[in-house]
C-alpha cells in the first residue's frame, strides 16, 4: 500500500449531490447493491481493488484465480481504481447504495467508510476461522484502533514501515557506517553531499505526502511513545517533536536540492534512482523500483531508534479486506477475505511487492529472510520493546489535516517563511479541535 490514504470526502457533500453520486455510481463498473447471488457462500461477489498498480493488479487477478479455482462455486468479479480515488469511490457507492462485498481497505480510510455504517465488524467471524491466532497482534490492534467503535472491520493482509534507503556503493566509498542512528544519519547526509557535482546526501520530501514523513523522523528521533497525552491531546508540537523537525529541516538546501520543497513521491524516487542521491526516506514500497534501477548499490534501514535506543514508529496503513453491510452474499466476501489472509496467499502478495505481512506464519517464512532490509524491518515491527505511535486514523479530517491544509505549511517551514514550532502548533490546534468533536460524537 502506498504511504497514507487520499483526501476523505464528506458524506454531508455527497447527500447534497446524491444524483450525482448515483450517476457516477452506475457509471462505474461493480456497483450497485452488492453483486447479488445466493448466499450461504456461493455465487457472485464483486471485488473492488482501491490500489491498483501496475505491480499489485496482476497479483490480485493471480490471487483470484486461485481461489475460484479452489472456490468453483464462488466467482469473483475484479474493479479496480488508483488509491487517489478510492475514497470518492467509496464514498459515492455508499450514498447512492451500490457499495461492493468486499473491497481492499486501509486503516487511513477506514474511520470514514467504517463512521458510514457501511461495514460488517469481522471479530466473530475471525473467532470462528482458522486464522484466529495467526495474524499480527499488533496490526489487529493497530486496525481496530483505527475504526470508530473498536471494532475489526477490515482482516489484515499486509502493512509497511519507514526505511531510510541509502546507497552502500557511496558509503563504502566515504567509510562511513550504515545510517542505523541517527547521528550516522547527520553525519552521512554532510559528507555524502558534494553538490557541485550534483551529489546530495539526502532528499526531502517536501510536496505531496510529506506531512507523515516529517512527524515519522520526529517522533523517531523524539522517543515521544504516544499521538495523544495522558490529558487527550495530541504530542505533535512537544518541545521535543519541534527540536527534531528543526533538525531535519535544516538539511534542506544544504544537504538536498533545493528542488525538494516540491517533491512528492515519485520526484524524490526519481532522484534517488537517477543518482544523485545518497539518503532517501520512504517505506518498503519502493523496494522494487529501488532493485530495478541500483541493485547490488542500495541497501535499506528502518528509521532509526530514539536515543535510548527503542525504535518509535509511526503507524503506517494497514492494508486488508473489508465485507460491506449491504452485501448479499457475505459468506463468500468473507471466505474470499479469509482467503487472502491466509499463509499461501499472504506469502504470495508480499513477497511480490516486498511488504511485511500480517499474517504470523508468513513473516518466518524463507522469502523474508531472502530480503535483508524485509527482515529487518519485520523484526523491528514485532519486537515487544518497539513503540508504534497510532496514527488518528479514527479522525475523520484527519487527511485534510495533514495534506490540503499542512502541507503548504511546511513548505514555508522548509522555505524559512514560518518556523517549526509554529507549524506543529498550528498542526496540533487542528487535531485538538477533531479529537474534540470525535469525542463529542461519541459521548466520551
Amino acid at each position: 500500500m502506498s504511504r497514507r490514504g487520499p483526501l476523505p470526502g464528506l458524506r454531508s457533500r455527497l447527500t447534497a449531490a446524491s444524483a450525482v453520486a448515483v450517476a457516477a455510481c452506475l457509471a462505474l463498473a461493480g456497483c450497485g447493491g452488492g453483486s447479488g447471488g445466493p448466499s450461504g457462500g456461493k455465487g457472485e461477489i464483486t471485488f473492488w481493488d482501491g490500489n491498483a498498480s501496475a505491480s499489485g493488479t496482476p497479483v490480485w487477478q493471480q490471487i483470484i484465480r486461485e481461489f475460484q479455482n479452489r472456490n468453483p462455486d464462488i466467482k469473483v468479479k475484479y474493479v479496480s481504481f488508483p488509491i487517489a480515488q478510492a475514497q470518492q469511490k467509496y464514498d459515492t457507492a455508499i450514498a447512492s447504495g451500490g457499495t461492493p462485498d468486499v473491497g481492499l481497505m486501509s486503516t487511513s480510510l477506514l474511520a470514514n467508510v467504517a463512521g458510514q455504517q457501511a461495514l460488517d465488524p469481522l471479530d466473530d467471524r475471525l473467532a470462528g476461522s482458522p486464522l484466529n491466532g495467526r495474524l499480527s497482534p499488533k496490526l489487529l490492534e493497530l486496525v481496530k484502533a483505527a475504526g470508530p467503535d473498536g471494532k475489526l472491520y477490515e482482516l489484515p493482509q499486509t502493512t509497511n514501515t519507514g526505511i531510510v534507503w541509502y546507497r552502500s556503493d557511496w558509503f563504502k566509498e566515504k567509510d562511513l557506517k550504515p545510517p542505523t542512528t541517527w547521528n550516522d544519519f547527520y553525519t552521512a547526509a554532510e559528507k555524502l553531499t558534494d553538490a557541485g557535482n550534483n551529489r546530495f546526501g539526502f532528499t526531502i520530501r517536501g510536496g505531496a505526502g510529506s506531512i507523515a514523513q516529517a512527524l515519522e523522523f520526529a517522533y523517531a528521533q523524539s522517543g515521544i511513545p504516544t499521538f495523544w497525552d495522558a490529558s487527550g491531546r495530541t504530542t505533535v508540537n512537544d518541545p521535543r517533536n519541534v527540536a527534531a523537525v528543526e533538525k531535519t529541516v535544516a538539511l534542506y538546501k544544504k544537504n538536498t536540492p533545493s528542488a525538494d520543497v516540491n517533491n512528492d513521491y515519485l520526484k524524490m524516487n526519481a532522484q534517488f534512482d537517477g543518482g544523485s542521491i545518497g539518503m532517501m526516506q520512504h517505506n518498503l514500497g519502493s523496494y522494487i523500483d529501488h532493485q530495478k534501477a541500483l541493485a547490488g548499490k542500495f541497501a535499506g534501514t528502518p528509521v532509526p531508534p530514539s536515543p535510548d535506543g527503542t525504535y518509535v514508529l509511526l503507524s503506517n496503513p494497514v492494508g486488508g479486506l473489508s465485507v460491506f453491510k449491504k452485501s448479499r452474499n457475505k459468506d463468500a466476501a468473507w471466505k474470499f477475505a479469509e482467503f487472502v489472509s491466509g499463509r499461501e496467499m499472504n506469502d504470495l502478495w508480499n513477497s511480490k511487492v516486498g511488504q511485511i505481512p500480517a499474517n504470523t506464519e508468513s513473516a518466518t517464512a524463507e522469502w523474508v529472510k531472502g530480503n535483508t532490509t524485509l527482515e529487518t524491518a519485520v523484526k523491528v515491527l514485532n519486537d515487544p520493546q518497539t513503540k508504534i505511535v497510532q496514527m488518528p486514523y479514527h479522525l475523520p479530517e484527519f487527511n485534510a489535516i495533514t495534506k490540503a491544509e499542512s502541507e503548504p505549511l511546511y513548505q514555508k517551514v522548509l522555505l524559512g517563511q514560518m518556523s517549526a514550532k509554529d507549524f506543529l502548533d498550528r498542526l496540533a490546534a487542528k487535531l485538538n479541535e477533531a479529537q474534540a468533536k470525535y469525542k463529542q460524537r461519541r459521548g466520551d
